[in-house]
C-alpha cells in the first residue's frame, strides 16, 4: 500500500523536551539524522500529505521540505494543541498524529488505523502496543482522527481541558494493537532521554 491521499500526517515536535534537558527533541540526532526528519520520512510514505508541528527553531524544521505551523495556542500546553494544529491545516477527510520521538513505528500504522476506522465506523482510531511485561498499552499519540472533530477539540481545549484520553472518551474510538508476530517489539518506543534514543540506535 502506498500513501493515502485522504489522509494528512502530523509529526508532533512541540514539546518542551524536558526530559531530555531542555534541548529540541525533534532535532536530536537518530542514526544520523534528525529525530524529527526521520519521523517525517516514514509518516511521508504513508499519507498524502505530512505537516510538522513545532515551537522553536522553525527555520531548521522548515528545512526539512514540509509545511511548519507551531501552536496556535501559547505556552506549550501538551499534543492537543498539536492535534488542533493539524485540524487546522488539513483538508482531507482524516488526520493522523505521531509523535516525533518514536522513530520506529510502524511502515503500515496508518493502513491499518484507517481499516479499523472504517470496518468499525469509528471517528477515532488509536494504536497500543505490548509492554515489557505483554500487556498491550493505548498510544494515543498515534491517532487517526475524522476532521469532522475539529469543533469538539477547540471546544474541549477552550474548556481548559488538556489530556488526549479524556478527550478520545468523548467519541467512537477504536484501539488498534500492533503486537502481531511480524511487529517490531520496539515499534512504539518513545525516546525521553538522549541515552534511550542512543540505546534505539543500536536495536
Amino acid at each position: 500500500m502506498g500513501p493515502d491521499p485522504d489522509i494528512t500526517g502530523i509529526v508532533l515536535a512541540g514539546g518542551r523536551g524536558s526530559r531530555m534537558g531542555g534541548v529540541d527533541k525533534g532535532l536530536q540526532p537518530f542514526c544520523g539524522t534528525p529525530l524529527a526528519l526521520h519521523t517525517l520520512r516514514r509518516l511521508q510514505q504513508q499519507v498524502g500529505l505530512a505537516l510538522i508541528n513545532a515551537n522553536r527553531n522553525l527555520p531548521t524544521y522548515e528545512s526539512f521540505g514540509a509545511p511548519v505551523w507551531p501552536d496556535a495556542l501559547a505556552n506549550y500546553p501538551g499534543p492537543l494543541a498539536g492535534f488542533l494544529t493539524g485540524f487546522e491545516h488539513c483538508t482531507t477527510p482524516c488526520l493522523v498524529t505521531v509523535p516525533c520521538d518514536t522513530p520506529r513505528f510502524p511502515d503500515d500504522l496508518v493502513q491499518r488505523l484507517h481499516g479499523a476506522l472504517i470496518a468499525n465506523q469509528a471517528d477515532i482510531a488509536m494504536a497500543s502496543a505490548p509492554e515489557e511485561d505483554g500487556e498491550l498499552r493505548t498510544q494515543p499519540v498515534f491517532c487517526l482522527l475524522k476532521h469532522s472533530l475539529k469543533d469538539s477539540l477547540i471546544q474541549f481545549i477552550n474548556g481548559g481541558r488538556r489530556k488526549i484520553d479524556a478527550w478520545t472518551a468523548l467519541h467512537k474510538t477504536v484501539v488498534v494493537p500492533f503486537n502481531l508476530p511480524q511487529d517490531d517489539p520496539r515499534a512504539f518506543f518513545n525516546a525521553n532521554t538522549l541515552d534511550e534514543l542512543h540505546s534505539l540506535e543500536k536495536t
